[in-house]
């Protein structure tokens, strides 16, 4: 038996909140981080509702012409972006810490929006 192949891509278009924030790892690496808000569809008919109206996204971006172009979005501009999903984690003094993220792949501020 075959494994179907995996598929790991994110589009998202939302606001930016906040300002980007452009941060040296320890490893060296460097990297620009957001935060994406993102209108959540309506719920499906019979399934439970939330309150909830927006999902607030971490995205990151590595190389250097998306920290570029990242490091330069103002807040509240409406942008696309394409990526994959991954799990992050951190040791912290209360424990270890898990949370999603989108790697970018692409961002762009949304032709509407300009």
């Amino acid at each position: 038996m075959t494994e179907p192949q995996h598929h790991n891509q994110v589009a998202l278009t939302g606001r930016v909140s906040g300002t980007p924030e452009a941060r040296t790892l320890p490893s060296g690496d460097e990297i620009v981080t957001f935060r994406l808000v993102v209108r959540r569809t309506r719920p499906r008919r019979g399934t439970a509702r939330s309150a909830q109206t927006v999902d607030t996204i971490e995205c990151v971006a590595w190389t250097s012409r998306l920290r570029r172009t990242c490091a330069r979005l103002p807040d509240g501009a409406v942008v696309s972006v394409t990526g994959e999903l991954r799990r992050r984690f951190q040791r912290a003094s209360g424990g270890a810490q898990s949370w999603y993220a989108v790697e970018l792949t692409t961002c762009s501020r949304s032709p509407a929006a300009q």
